[in-house]
């Protein structure tokens, strides 16, 4: 893969969990991750006494934050809708030249900040809460 800008990175959700997918804010700053939580399987019979670990078992979970500004009123008001009521929506993060992963997620984190002379910003972060697809692209 070559080098990609990272404008094209996109975050949206399903707002009002009608199906329709919006382009989340002005996000300057983007971060997907994904964790396996592994289950050590090692006993006195494992050889060498190297580790072994439990294929396809424990836990595993995507976690995506961001920062940026708000574009527009309609973005803001879903985002800390979502966030006050505690709704679980779904999401999608497109990857350029890589695919598109989407499922629930649940607003974990909304930080806002602004110095006196700057724009109001946002910080977000979201924490999965079920089974994430993935689509080529």
């Amino acid at each position: 893969m070559t080098a990609q800008r990272g404008r094209d990175l996109l975050l949206k959700v399903d707002a009002d969990g009608d199906g329709g997918f919006v382009t989340v804010a002005g996000l300057r700053t983007r971060t997907l991750v994904f964790n396996a939580q592994t289950i050590d399987i090692t006993d006195i019979a494992s050889a060498g006494q190297w580790r072994e670990l439990l294929d396809g078992g424990g836990i595993r979970r995507c976690a995506i934050s961001g920062a940026g500004i708000f574009k527009d009123q309609a973005s803001d008001a879903a985002i800390r809708q979502c966030f006050f009521d505690g709704t679980i929506r779904d999401w999608q993060v497109t990857i350029p030249d890589f695919g598109r992963i989407e499922g629930p997620f649940q607003i974990a984190s909304l930080e806002f900040g602004a110095r006196h002379d700057a724009e109001l910003t946002f910080d977000i972060a979201l924490e999965s809460a079920g089974a994430m697809g993935f689509t080529a692209i």
